[in-house]
């Protein structure tokens, strides 16, 4: 039988999902499945590893056509550290990227160690790293920290489980704050700061490398064939943005996921206090990320919430279109779990103003595509601050899929905007499953052989007009509360 099939693995905040291409990147089959967060308190989130491997070998032995599987590699999102004992034992739950715990660490580390860290890492401490969030565990949880022997991430946990193989992809790593991006290496001056050793840190490799082979106990496990490759991958961003197109300086990606980013490709690294600095998946490449914390984490907590348990997502869009541009002058700032870009501010909170007796749930649907709509385009003002050269805009994420999530995006920027028909992170894991194994001569091959776009949505120039209004209305509410939110947040968190 030929193996000629191309799987990739992702690990999202929310869940798994797998896909399976052949070598022209025509989609053969995709699974996903959920995975829970706990909040044990305010500010907190958690993942268990092993809900992560669950999930992941259920869907595996529901997807088609396993058996002709050539290769596989692996995304997640980034930040997650999976702290294991001597004995490869888990030690507590995994910390992830959207917790706020380590606030008061980060205000340390800014005091006095910011020029230390921002020119070895290119990074600004805050509770998503990893960095502050040991320096929490050495504060609040010094057993726990005196018992780790390996540090791995996300999806580098769930390889070794694969493979037997401890290792780690040159990306992922710069996403710790222990990384020193100008030598290329685990920075002990880094590592030192949270007490932990540099021993601990797995090897290092490229998002192409052959990390390993998959044993024969996680072949039973998964249903996939004994002895296929499996390659290192990358941070899911980086994935993304790869396997969306954004192989060159001045594309500008806009995801609408569980989080949202704003990340403009660059020809050389461009470290800046506001934004994140990461390595492209293309060897030389770079690419600039502002993010905001919730954008379709927004909606699914607006359904869940203050919806039927039968409510769609369509059926949350039709009644978003009722509703004009504008929202009836319904205000949201999807800050529900503080914000990143441009604020870096852990106290910032969700909130929707400009409420009336008028005012009906088609007005808060649209509202809230605009409030994350919005939003990026507020991250973006700190590309335009840099002085970063964009050209073109792809969409991608899960609320791509919102034709009038696309176009109130494409209206609040003023710019067409380019949708591919499959781009997510587990497709590009699978093309670099393909670069790995030879399938392909090298990434930017795979991805011109493979992707494709299915439509450009452009601006509606009265829109655009009015968007630009009402973007400085919704900056100017943030101006307002977030004084008023730092009062009432700050006794919980520092």
């Amino acid at each position: 039988m030929n193996k000629d099939l191309l799987l990739g693995i992702d690990f999202g905040t929310g869940g798994c999902k797998v896909t399976l291409i052949d070598t022209g990147g025509n989609l053969i089959d995709s699974v996903s499945g959920e995975y829970n967060t706990s909040h044990p308190q305010p500010g907190y989130a958690e993942q268990n590893p092993a809900d992560w491997h669950a999930t992941m070998c259920t869907i595996l032995r529901k997807l088609k056509h396993r058996e002709k599987i050539a290769a596989v590699a692996l995304d997640s999102y980034t930040h997650g550290a999976v702290l294991l004992d001597g004995k490869l034992n888990v030690i507590r739950p995994t910390i992830i990227w959207t917790d706020q715990r380590s606030v008061k660490e980060c205000g340390f580390l800014k005091k006095n160690y910011f020029a230390l860290i921002f020119n070895t890492a290119y990074q600004t401490p805050t509770p998503t790293w990893t960095l502050p969030q040991m320096l929490w565990l050495k504060n609040n949880e010094p057993e726990n920290l005196k018992k780790v022997k390996h540090i791995l991430f996300v999806k580098d946990y769930i390889r070794f489980l694969l493979t037997g193989e401890m290792a780690c992809d040159c990306i992922e790593s710069q996403g710790t704050l222990f990384w020193d991006m100008k030598n290329s290496c685990w920075s002990e001056e880094l590592c030192a700061l949270a007490d932990i050793s540099v021993k601990a840190l797995p090897r290092i490799g490229r998002p192409t490398d052959i990390a390993g082979k998959l044993t024969a106990g996680a072949a039973l496990e998964t249903g996939l064939p004994e002895g296929i490759p499996v390659i290192m991958g990358a941070s899911d961003s980086a994935v993304e943005d790869y396997a969306s197109g954004a192989i060159e300086s001045g594309q500008c990606i806009l995801k609408l996921a569980t989080a949202g980013n704003v990340n403009v490709m660059t020809s050389n690294a461009h470290p800046h206090p506001e934004t994140l600095t990461y390595s492209h998946v293309v060897p030389g490449m770079w690419y600039t990320v502002t993010a905001t914390n919730a954008a379709a984490a927004c909606q699914r907590w607006f359904r869940d919430n203050f919806c039927t348990p039968e409510t769609t997502y369509q059926e949350l869009n039709q009644l978003a279109a009722k509703s004009p541009p504008g929202s009836g002058g319904v205000f949201f700032h999807p800050y529900l779990m503080g914000e990143r870009s441009p604020y870096w501010d852990p106290f910032l909170r969700g909130s929707f103003t400009g409420l009336s007796m008028g005012s009906c749930k088609a007005d808060l649907s649209r509202a809230l595509l605009e409030g994350v709509a919005f939003s990026l385009r507020d991250c973006y003002s700190t590309i335009e601050k840099m002085g970063l050269e964009t050209h073109e805009f792809i969409l991608i994420g899960g609320g791509a899929k919102n034709e009038l999530w696309c176009r109130i995006i494409s209206d609040v920027f003023n710019a067409p905007v380019k949708c591919p028909s499959i781009c997510d992170a587990s497709f590009g894991s699978a093309l670099l499953a393909g670069v790995g194994t030879g399938v392909f001569p090298d990434e930017i091959s795979a991805v011109r052989q493979c992707l494709k776009f299915d439509r450009k949505i452009l601006p509606d120039a009265d829109n655009a007009e009015f968007y630009a209004k009402q973007f400085r209305h919704y900056r100017n509410i943030h101006d307002e509360l977030a004084g008023v939110y730092r009062n009432i947040n700050n006794k919980d968190m520092e």
